[in-house]
């Protein structure tokens, strides 16, 4: 295939039309659309989310993911795929072919450290495949988590050049944070933020909207403008907790689990020794620290640690026949064969949930270790809207057999990952279903996606010079003889990895690792060194067998750590994830006047109203005296809080730690007419809250919170509604009838900055 231009001009400028006096004395001319050749390919690339190296059963799973079994069947399993370990970092990677580093984003979009490596975006110097893409014509949609603009910058204000559209996306429907409640998501629709089109009684999921967009932006393309081909970037935020599925999904996997962890983790790993996916000799790495045996466990951790992984596995099998829907408009528009599919995660299964699983995500970025009798109480909530669940570490070990540890670390089961490539017209027939074990990185696949297309990636872009491509291209791997990875070796030299203080570094089928200990500096860290060819699951330290070969490899470590912009490395003797306050972002003010109605407020871009005292203050009119409605909510049924009008007129604040209400109402009803109401909550650092509800400067009701989460909810505030129901005593969406004029809110520090940063931290780490 000729290699379009990358201009974005014609390559041949149009001869320029010769004007004369009239129209009959001149000769028109017309420039030629932009446009890929004939026969370019479409690209779908499918990214799930905290999905480990072994959770679907093309992998060796129990679970049943029969559409991404065929995917594989159809084409290829890479069983030798890395990521970074984290979320924003290996989508900024997959985007750009370049690694995390390199573009401004070593951890979470979350933050600017003031180093070049963690802006918490991706430079301009690093073209997206979709802005690569738009230069020669083709259509581009994204459709999911996003995750990689900075989420203070996430509001109805922007600004918008990190967003979807402004890299390069033409269309966009989704989320920008770490993870989303799939029956109350917070969605955005291009540049805006939009409400989900149904409500969880009307069968609303958040994975199933996600597809239905991406389907239909598939429709209107190829039914309208079928000279275009179009690239999807599907990440529906799927399997990153809270696991929450349908109810008839919930129900089918009842008792699925109940062997537990260490018995179903040895049939996992049989299963992938006998179908080829592990080499032969290939050890299975022993429980990491804190998972304990199955055996030991008491009958009600046991049941509690079953129903979460139960929600789990319904979860990726309701994210598996979405796929499957997907899958089914390629072949019902008969574009299936001219489509090219990855599918793929960005991480290996989370550690977030601890040693015994947890029924409320943002417990953990709190603080809060949750026992196995409050988890039992809240059995019947699992995986449905009333929880916001993960499943514990003995679970999450499951999901990267035969490996050892997890997510955010840079040993095997936070780096190793599936990948599924799919195209009839590029692969082989006799590649197709194999299995392929060449060394290869989410750097890797837009170089591919480039090959393929037969692109040359610009030196420029928007006039600014582009960083070269780092990934290396897998597409040689697609032959038959590259079955034998001996005959075909990897065309990758080197790869490093580095996220929060842990590092590694690959080379030539050895891999040196290091786990970063918190509270020790890098210097006191200690190497470990595998001969990664011969020893899939890391389980034979060689560094004392080998020093010289792990000399080496630490050498080659610090020197592409020059290379790449990985410098300075977190140590533990800084925060460099905190940043400052920038000003004109939420964090900088401690005053905020709101003109409802407006667009709700991402978290990021609200108040905090976890971590600081506070006092809102609403000038409302009710005319009749009947109104009634919420003017702020913020939150979830799972955690969050909320002002509203009961039925009789009172004012009524319900602060829910939890699914724990503390409720604070008014002696009496709030005046007819104009009138200021107030609600005002002062904090005590790591201690209860003290409310009172004002009218005016007449204080109508007070009360004692014992527990004030800092962190609240991925879903921000509402004014004038509450869409995602905090509270049970009225029926979302519970829209006020009067009118709101005015909404302040003025904050106060609770706690000192460096505390409140801290848990801004640790929230956003473990949303990832």
């Amino acid at each position: 295939m000729p290699a379009p231009s990358t201009d974005s001009r014609p390559a041949t400028p149009p001869a320029a039309p010769i004007v004369a006096r009239t129209r009959r004395e001149s000769t028109p001319a017309w420039p030629d659309p932009v446009l890929p050749p004939p026969g370019s390919p479409n690209v779908v690339v499918i990214l799930l989310d905290d999905l480990g190296f072994s959770h679907l059963s093309c992998f060796g799973s129990v679970i049943d993911t029969p559409n991404f079994d065929r995917l594989a069947a159809q084409g290829l399993r890479y069983t030798n795929f890395h990521t970074t370990a984290l979320c924003s970092p290996t989508r900024a990677c997959l985007l750009t072919g370049r690694n995390h580093h390199s573009v401004g984003m070593r951890a979470l979009s979350n933050f600017d450290d003031g180093f070049d490596n963690m802006r918490g975006r991706i430079t301009a110097a690093a073209a997206t495949i979709a802005e690569v893409l738009n230069l020669v014509g083709y259509s581009t949609f994204a459709v999911g988590k996003w995750h990689l603009a900075p989420m203070r910058e996430a509001s109805a204000a922007g600004p918008f050049g990190d967003w979807p559209l402004g890299r390069g996306f033409d269309r966009y429907y989704g989320f920008h944070q770490g993870e989303m409640d799939q029956f109350h998501p917070e969605l955005y629709q291009d540049n805006a933020l939009t409400d989900p089109p149904a409500a969880p009684e009307e069968g609303y999921h958040l994975t199933e909207d996600l597809v239905d967009r991406a389907t239909q932006m598939i429709r209107n393309q190829h039914s309208l403008v079928p000279e275009r081909p179009f690239f999807l970037y599907l990440a529906p935020g799927a399997m990153h907790a809270p696991h929450q599925a349908p109810d008839d999904y919930l129900e089918r996997q009842r008792g699925r689990f109940d062997e537990g962890w260490d018995v179903i983790r040895q049939r996992v790993y049989e299963s992938q020794l006998a179908a080829g996916i592990i080499p032969p000799g290939t050890q299975l790495a022993p429980r990491n620290t804190g998972v304990e045996a199955w055996s030991d466990l008491s009958p009600d951790a046991q049941r509690l640690a079953c129903r979460l992984q139960e929600a789990f596995a319904a979860m990726l099998e309701h994210t598996d026949a979405q796929i499957g829907r997907l899958l089914a408009e390629l072949d019902r528009l008969g574009i299936a064969d001219d489509t090219i599919v990855f599918a793929m995660s960005d991480n290996g299964a989370s550690q977030e949930g601890d040693t015994m699983g947890i029924c409320d995500t943002f417990q953990y970025f709190n603080g809060l270790k949750p026992t196995v009798e409050q988890g039992i109480a809240r059995l019947g909530h699992i995986g449905t809207r009333r929880s916001n669940n993960n499943y514990p570490i003995g679970w999450a070990q499951v999901g990267n057999t035969p490996s050892k540890r997890y997510k955010q670390d840079t040993h095997g089961g936070g780096v190793r990952d599936p990948l599924i490539v799919r195209w009839s017209k590029g692969i082989p027939a006799e590649s197709v279903g194999g299995i392929r074990r060449q060394f290869h990185h989410v750097i890797d696949i837009a170089p591919t996606i480039y090959e393929l297309l037969g692109l040359t990636v610009p030196t420029s872009l928007k006039g600014v010079a582009q960083k070269p491509v780092e990934g290396t291209s897998l597409a040689y791997s697609f032959s038959p003889e590259a079955a034998d990875e001996g005959a075909v070796p990897t065309m990758k030299a080197s790869q490093y990895f580095e996220m929060r203080g842990h590092r590694a570094i690959w080379a030539e089928g050895w891999k040196a690792v290091s786990f970063h200990r918190p509270g020790t500096t890098i210097d006191e860290d200690v190497w470990e060194l595998y001969h990664l060819d011969a020893d899939f699951s890391e389980c034979n330290d060689l560094a004392e067998a080998e020093p010289q070969r792990l000399r080496r490899l630490v050498d080659l470590f610090w020197t592409e750590a020059g290379r790449y912009g990985v410098l300075p490395i977190e140590d533990d003797r800084g925060n460099l994830f905190g940043g400052h306050s920038t000003p004109g972002t939420p964090a900088a003010r401690h005053t905020f006047t709101y003109y409802p109605p407006i667009d709700r407020i991402p978290p990021d871009g609200a108040p905090a109203l976890g971590t600081r005292s506070w006092t809102a203050t609403f000038d409302l009119v009710r005319e009749s005296g009947g109104e009634v409605g919420a003017p702020l909510s913020y939150g979830t049924v799972n955690n969050g809080l909320v002002v509203y009008l009961d039925a009789d007129g009172h004012l009524v604040y319900d602060h829910n730690a939890f699914t724990a209400h503390t409720v604070t109402r008014s002696s009496e009803p709030v005046p007819v007419g104009t009138s200021s109401v107030s609600v005002r909550q002062r904090r005590v650092r790591g201690g209860p809250a003290q409310t009172e509800l004002l009218f005016g400067d007449d204080v109508v009701g007070n009360g004692v919170i014992p527990f004030v989460p800092a962190m609240i909810s991925p879903v921000g505030i509402d004014l004038g509604r509450n869409l995602s129901g905090v509270s049970d005593a009225y029926t979302r969406p519970y829209e006020f009838t009067g009118r709101i004029e005015r909404v302040t809110i003025a904050t106060v520090p609770a706690m000192r900055r460096d505390e409140e940063v801290a848990m801004q931290l640790a929230a956003a780490v473990a949303t990832q």
